[in-house]
């Protein structure tokens, strides 16, 4: 999650930043919360976290089929250590 995406998150009328400053659609500028947009950041950044340790999909798409083949959890166990070791705030 990066800055500008919290921001146009937390602040749906902006639709357009230049730098640090920010515009609605008629081109007006806009005043956003800053406080909002860090708390914002921070409530989803186990979200980075997990992306960049999840297998890769190649990888679980053979986990789910040698899981369906053995009757086994591979997949799942390996999709729950990463939600269990970065899990939502």
């Amino acid at each position: 999650m990066n800055r500008i995406q919290a921001i146009h998150a937390t602040h749906p009328n902006i639709v357009t930043m230049y730098g640090d400053d920010a515009f609605d659609e008629s081109g007006n500028r806009v005043v956003y919360n800053e406080a909002v947009v860090q708390a914002y950041i921070d409530a989803h950044a186990y979200i980075e976290k997990r992306k960049m340790k999840y297998p890769p999909l190649a990888e679980q798409l053979d986990m789910l089929w040698h899981d369906r083949i053995n009757n086994t959890d591979t997949w799942m166990e390996a999709i729950q250590a990463v939600k269990n070791k970065y899990p939502k705030s």
